[in-house]
């Protein structure tokens, strides 16, 4: 099985599902230069949510502690610990910011 991102209207492979070792996040390189966070939860949910972390500009999100909050998984940001909902992007300490989520399947190709 393979993570893969809904990217414009098409599922681009991103790694082996077993690269992504529940609990902890990692980055992956996108085809368009861009970075993503992806993570899958102790249940086995898989998410993905833009790398960059916009209060500092640097690319950490994947490197962030994961927790829930009313029932939402989260990650923290590793620097100044700002939450982002990892099904929406939404920050949960300032409600003006946001990171770019992305749709996530497990897949065979």
């Amino acid at each position: 099985m393979n993570l893969q991102l809904k990217l414009d209207d098409a599922w681009f492979t991103v790694c082996p599902a077993g690269a992504v070792q529940p609990g902890r996040g990692v980055a992956a390189l996108l085809p368009d230069g861009r970075h993503a966070a992806l993570f899958i939860d102790r249940s086995g949910r898989a998410y993905a949510i833009d790398n960059r972390d916009p209060f500092t500009g640097a690319s950490v999100l994947s490197r962030g502690l994961i927790g829930s909050a009313a029932g939402r998984a989260f990650v923290a940001s590793p620097l100044l610990k700002q939450r982002f909902d990892l099904e929406s992007g939404r920050c949960l300490d300032d409600e003006e910011v946001a990171v770019q989520a992305y749709e996530v399947r497990l897949g065979q190709q």
